[in-house]
């Protein structure tokens, strides 16, 4: 099988971002981005995608945090979407359902090629930390509009803001692991009836 790597680099006036991705690694991951809550949830993903994932960020963080997050989820995006290549022998589906004590979330995933995010989370609190939580869903926009993936986000339940978005990066992360595991039967098949994603 073809490595599944990428190596991204994105560079604006506003931020500089490098990111490294692996998707048959083993779970490593690394980060620097001056984000702290982002860098907890970002190895959610790494973790339970099972994906290595190497992260490293500057940005104006003088004015706030929002580039520095939409910018990671940008990057992101592009180091799926340069991953997963042509896609072919990819199950292309992937979701999940996580709990995590009152919390509970589902995320749906579909490397389409087109992209589209449904976000309907509800956060009890406008921060976790110092972290605003409105940046999430910039985080995903981006993430989507470069990744070219169809996104489902739901959180079910929950009381606890931090309970609620982890149980959504996990989720996250478990659903990337399905979509993108090889399927044996679709070996050099492109997993669509337009023979193209």
């Amino acid at each position: 099988m073809t490595e599944r790597q990428a190596h991204i680099e994105r560079n604006t006036l506003e931020t500089q971002i490098t990111v490294k991705l692996n998707l048959d690694g083993n779970g490593q991951s690394q980060f620097d981005t001056g984000v702290p809550f982002l860098e907890h949830m970002l190895e959610q993903i790494a973790r339970h995608g099972v994906i290595d994932l190497n992260i490293q960020a500057k940005g104006d963080q003088h004015i706030d945090d929002h580039h520095t997050v939409e910018d990671i989820g940008i990057a992101l995006g592009q180091a799926f979407a340069q991953a997963a290549c042509d896609k072919k022998g990819i199950t292309r589906y992937g979701h999940a359902y996580v709990p995590l004590d009152e919390a509970l979330s589902r995320v749906v995933i579909d490397f389409s090629g087109r992209p589209g995010l449904e976000f309907h989370v509800d956060f009890p609190r406008s921060h976790i930390g110092s972290f605003d939580v409105d940046l999430f869903h910039e985080f995903f926009q981006g993430f989507v509009n470069h990744a070219q993936v169809t996104l489902h986000i739901d959180s079910l339940r929950g009381q606890n803001a931090h309970h609620i978005i982890e149980t959504v990066f996990k989720a996250f992360g478990r659903a990337l692991r399905m979509a993108l595991t090889p399927d044996p039967r679709m070996q050099g098949i492109t997993p669509s009836t337009k023979g193209s994603l």
